[in-house]
């Protein structure tokens, strides 16, 4: 039980009767708290929001290591909490207080600090978090005032983990790779249906991540930490993404990409627990629930840091030797196959109701609990898969992948001396655009083929040799087809233009001569005009055919810059 605590302690949300969750200067100001009361606890700054405001880290230690080299040196596990990525989602923030509070001031709970280090960011989206009102999210049971989903550059902080667009998100991963922590929580609000869940999780245990990890996850941590949630009280579930947004439809577990914290996590070699109550549920509820996650797992790892460490650092090289030295290849795209297993669901029951206002039918809830067997689909294929080559060679005046890459803190080298190597690079086909915007990018879609060339490498290219523990970023981030990569963000989106023409009075005459000096030419082209009716029938298109294959033609059209090395470099 708690022991009584003097008012001092108490938090807006205890003295609100459970309805209220402080603005950003009133948060920190109790963690400071901890600052003035205990040598265990320093808050630093670690970078500064669109809008001018200072995004913090608690970083709570019991031998007192406040930087990485410190931390790393003490042989615990480092466990990061992340809080306030969406802000109208903040029961973390106030859940992360009252935790603290039973560690650090009552101290029943401070053996949690035994064995681990805590990297608390209280609100990552600080611009969104001050953005606040009691309507910013109208399906959501408190707190009285809530912040919005976006930054002040309304991007959504929570699908830029990879591409790096916004200042907050790089200050994240200057924090996370210098410390490398062992776990992480990522503290969240679900939406959706109603059901009996207080809260749910995700968590990645597919083509995605190392399999001693998974094998860790399944064995030991999800067992031991459902089992400890509920015995508090919660009900906890998978997170409930349904496959046609209907609960009879089934459930959606499939791998996250690297845009999402435990997507991104997964890449980098750790398991990210993605934290997921109920939006229905009182605030009281989701902040206790929250709490209970975050209790529990910081006590297994407590337990068990050795293990997990080790796992860890196992995890980092044998992805080097599992994609490079066995020469496996990577799983780029992965997708769902279809396959299922059954899972007894815990909703409410419903009935849908036809609505006047939308014309269509709206799905409404009772309080009835029911229990109904639905598919989760949680079987994935990886859709394509390549070879990981020894280096990637990214020229010099692609300044703003650099600086992403930079910021994901992977090592490169500069070249200082020309060469001539082979390499293999990637032709875009069937080069397609989203119609709308997706976080201010406009997304291609395209197929690629690749082929091998002698180039010339001039001095000042950046090397990425790829036998580094980032070799999923690397892979991620530089491979035109995978999901997040450079080229799907739209990075490259210049390289699919044409930037020369040939006028069709130039192009005619000199088609003309090509024909002439050419009967191989001359053939492929008329057997074109006899099977193809569209190209018969396109006068542009015909006079292309033979721009192509000109000395006109701008060779490195549609080609992807970035190379992979296929010599020593």
């Amino acid at each position: 039980m708690q022991k009584n605590i003097s008012n001092y302690w108490l938090t807006l949300f205890e003295k609100s009767n459970q309805q209220e969750s402080p603005d950003y200067e009133n948060t920190l100001k109790y963690f400071q708290k901890f600052v003035d009361k205990t040598p265990y606890v320093k808050i630093k700054t670690i970078g500064i929001t669109p809008q001018g405001r200072e995004l913090k880290v608690i970083i709570v230690s019991k031998d007192k290591a406040f930087t990485p080299e410190l931390a790393k040196k003490t042989g615990k596990a480092i466990v990061l909490i992340q809080n306030g990525i969406h802000p109208g989602e903040i029961e973390g923030k106030d859940a992360c207080m009252l935790l603290l509070r039973e560690i650090l001031i009552t101290k029943e709970k401070e053996h949690l600090l035994d064995n681990t280090i805590l990297l608390i960011i209280p609100v990552l989206n600080v611009d969104g978090h001050e953005r606040l009102s009691p309507f910013n999210r109208p399906n959501q049971n408190g707190p009285k005032k809530m912040g919005w989903r976006t930054n002040a550059l309304n991007l959504n902080l929570n699908r830029d983990y990879l591409k790096a667009d916004t200042p907050e998100i790089r200050s994240f991963l200057k924090l996370f790779n210098e410390w490398l922590p062992d776990f992480m929580i990522d503290n969240h609000t679900t939406n959706g249906a109603d059901y009996q869940y207080h809260v749910t999780y995700g968590i990645e245990t597919q083509q995605n991540i190392d399999k001693g990890l998974v094998h860790w996850i399944e064995k030991d941590y999800l067992p031991y930490l459902i089992e400890r949630v509920e015995q508090d009280g919660f009900i906890v579930g998978p997170y409930m993404e349904f496959k046609a947004g209907t609960i009879e439809s089934g459930i959606l577990d499939l791998p996250a990409p690297p845009r999402l914290s435990h997507g991104y996590c997964a890449r980098q070699n750790r398991v990210c627990l993605l934290v997921e109550t109920h939006s229905l549920k009182p605030f009281a509820n989701r902040v206790y629930s929250t709490k209970s996650m975050m209790e529990h797992t910081i006590s297994i790892i407590n337990e068990n840091h050795e293990k997990l460490v080790s796992l860890n650092h196992q995890a980092d090289k044998y992805t080097i030797k599992y994609y490079l030295a066995d020469k496996k290849k990577f799983p780029l795209v992965l997708v769902g196959n279809g396959k299922f297993d059954k899972f007894l669901f815990k909703g409410f029951e419903w009935y849908d109701e036809h609505s006047e206002i939308s014309g269509y039918t709206v799905r409404k809830y009772t309080n009835k609990p029911i229990e109904i067997e639905i598919p989760v689909f949680n079987k994935a294929n990886s859709l394509k898969k390549i070879f990981v080559p020894s280096a990637y060679i990214i020229p010099s005046q692609f300044t703003d992948i650099i600086e992403v890459i930079k910021a994901h803190q992977i090592k490169f080298d500069v070249l200082s001396e020309a060469k001539k190597i082979k390499v293999e690079k990637y032709r875009f086909r069937n080069v397609k655009f989203a119609s709308y915007p997706y976080e201010g990018r406009q997304m291609p879609s395209f197929n690629v083929e690749s082929f091998t060339d002698l180039c010339d490498i001039p001095v000042g290219s950046i090397i990425i040799k790829t036998d580094q523990r980032q070799l999923r970023i690397i892979v991620n981030l530089l491979e035109p087809e995978a999901p997040d990569s450079f080229v799907s963000w739209g990075f490259f989106n210049a390289f699919f233009e044409r930037k020369e023409y040939a006028e069709a009075y130039v192009m005619e005459p000199y088609a003309k001569q090509m024909i002439k000096d050419d009967p191989q030419l001359k053939s492929e082209f008329y057997k074109k005009l006899n099977d193809d009716e569209s190209f018969r029938n396109n006068a542009g298109e015909r006079l292309d055919f033979f721009y192509k294959r000109s000395p006109f033609y701008d060779k490195v059209e549609k080609v992807y810059p970035i190379l992979r090395s296929l010599s020593d470099l």
